[in-house]
């Protein structure tokens, strides 16, 4: 059923909508930062580009941003990998609430994480003051490469985690004990036998922590003060205190675009050719290990769980502190909610608007571009399967800083408005629901269809009252998983908000940077509290965890 060899029909239509949709949307607003990047008024000029890689402190941003990626990809996954290795191969006491609580973890915005720090062990944090005041001792600053770090990795160790967790389901027991029989036994059989095993998925969440970890915005310019990465070099060119340079922010930005697309290229390559099938006929079961090991075992996974969700508790109990001119004093109470409060509720209003708007259309753009990629197959359908990822992929300033250069002239007028936010919101986070409804796809046998075309339904029928309820799992748990993504996003949006289409996340990041760490806090919880609603309900969704993967 190839799209390219088969007359033009109903989903050939619906394919090529789809695609100059995505043409308009997606990949004519990256082509403008191209322009822009070139172009001085009406003369080629590269001159963005000679500033970029000629002046030190800006080329230097680059080396900080691949240096703070790198050490956070090779740091999550070798914290990830044993963190699944010791709860798959081993009893792990509460592990299913560990596993939950991992997830938690992931599904709140970098950039929480960063203030949770600052509170902690910033100039002023609750550590800091303890540890000057009861003992004399100076703890090392939490700002800097240090921070960022620290930051992303613990944020980002969930998404390799949870890629791991799925991929060991297939790993045969039989392996396991044929590498035994060899002598192969312990963490020597996890990197000999099962890494090897396990190298397509690595890659796969390796790619992921790699793209979120360069394209991370709120982390760096919360918490890296001196440590300049390229997302705050863009957000400072384009919109600075004392000027600003949009071709130079365009020429940064097309840096960025094929360096990301670059390494997303090269992954999918790889991958290709590693790719292979596992059927685990006897899935591994968890045994008993010797004390010594189940007590190292046990300490390595709960210390990781306090140092992720450490900093998310601070931000809720702080919320509850009583504050002076915005920062913190002695004393309780919900004087922040009270103050919170005026633009509170406007703040989740937009957040719902604008989300569930983004959400609706997301969810029908999914089920059909999922469609069109299993049952359509054919050069058409790929491109726009290839076009859904590629937002993803980019970072969200990039994707902002495109739709303002092609949405702010005729005959498409629409940047300030509530429509510019829909369109980001939805370009950017689709790729969840699109992956969560194909996976479920490949698993709808074409028959179910045939079989209801055969007594008469159309197509339209067909797909609305047959393979839309079928689907119905994967479509709701990526459209919870799209709508976390959605309602916690920030950098897409940094640049397109105004007064009135302002979000929570765009709420908290203004709290912090005017210093009124007390409504900050507030807004966090209030954020937190939907992210982990919206997570209970994935959770009680059919599926489960694995509906997290991505």
């Amino acid at each position: 059923m190839r799209v390219g060899s088969r007359r033009f029909d109903g989903w050939t239509a619906v394919a090529v909508v789809l695609t100059l949709g995505y043409l308009l949307v997606a990949v004519w607003p990256l082509l403008n930062v191209l322009v822009d990047s070139i172009f001085n008024g009406t003369e080629i000029s590269f001159s963005g580009f000679v500033t970029f890689f000629t002046a030190p402190r800006y080329f230097t941003t680059l080396v900080n941003s691949m240096a703070v990626t790198i050490t956070v990809t090779v740091l999550s996954l070798l914290v990830a990998f044993p963190l699944a290795y010791f709860m798959t191969m081993y009893k792990i006491f509460g592990n299913r609430i560990i596993q939950v609580l991992i997830l938690a973890s992931m599904m709140s915005p970098p950039f929480i994480g960063a203030y949770s720090w600052i509170l902690l062990l910033g100039n002023n944090g609750m550590i800091t003051k303890w540890l000057s005041k009861s003992l004399g001792i100076e703890f090392p600053s939490i700002y800097g490469f240090g921070g960022i770090v620290l930051v992303l990795t613990l944020q980002l160790v969930p998404l390799i985690f949870t890629y791991l967790m799925g991929a060991w389901k297939t790993v045969d027991v039989s392996l396991l004990e044929a590498s035994e029989s060899m002598g192969v036994v312990g963490m020597k059989r996890a990197v000999k036998v099962i890494l090897p095993l396990l190298w397509p998925t690595v890659l796969a969440g390796s790619l992921l922590v790699f793209v979120r970890a360069f394209a991370d915005f709120g982390t760096p310019m919360l918490i890296g003060q001196g440590y300049q990465t390229v997302p705050v070099l863009i957000y400072n060119a384009a919109v600075g205190e004392v000027s600003t340079d949009t071709g130079f922010a365009a020429a940064v930005s097309v840096v960025v675009m094929a360096l990301t697309l670059a390494v997303f290229l090269i992954q999918r390559w790889i991958a290709s050719r590693k790719t292979f099938s596992m059927n685990a006929m006897r899935p591994i079961e968890p045994t008993h290990a010797s004390w010594w090991r189940a007590l190292g075992m046990h300490a390595y996974i709960y210390v990781y769980l306090l140092l992720a969700l450490a900093p998310l508790l601070v931000v809720v109990g702080s919320s509850f502190r009583k504050t002076i001119y915005g920062q913190f004093t002695d004393g309780w109470g919900v004087e922040n909610y009270t103050k919170a409060s005026r633009d509170m509720w406007k703040l989740i209003g937009n957040t719902f608007e604008l989300g569930l708007s983004a959400l609706v259309i997301l969810v029908i753009v999914a089920v059909l571009v999922s469609y069109l990629t299993v049952r359509r197959k054919g050069w058409l359908s790929s491109t726009l399967d290839t076009m859904t990822m590629v937002p993803y992929v980019v970072p969200g300033l990039v994707i902002g800083i495109g739709l303002i250069a092609a949405f702010s002239k005729p005959p498409l007028m629409i940047t300030g408005t509530a429509a510019i936010m829909v369109i980001a919101l939805m370009i950017r986070r689709v790729t969840y629901s699109v992956r969560s409804v194909t996976a479920l796809m490949y698993q709808v046998p074409p028959s179910v269809e045939e079989a209801a075309m055969s007594l008469g339904a159309s197509k339209f029928r067909t797909l609305t009252r047959i393979v839309v309820p079928a689907l119905a799992p994967g479509i709701l748990s990526g459209a919870v998983l799209s709508w976390v993504t959605i309602i916690t996003e920030l950098s897409t949006t940094l640049f397109l908000y105004t007064t009135k289409t302002q979000t929570l996340s765009l709420g908290i990041y203004s709290s912090v940077i005017r210093g009124q760490l007390g409504t900050a806090a507030a807004l966090s919880t209030v954020l937190l509290t939907l992210t982990a609603l919206s997570l209970v309900l994935l959770m009680r969704l059919p599926g489960g965890t694995k509906n997290l993967q991505v």
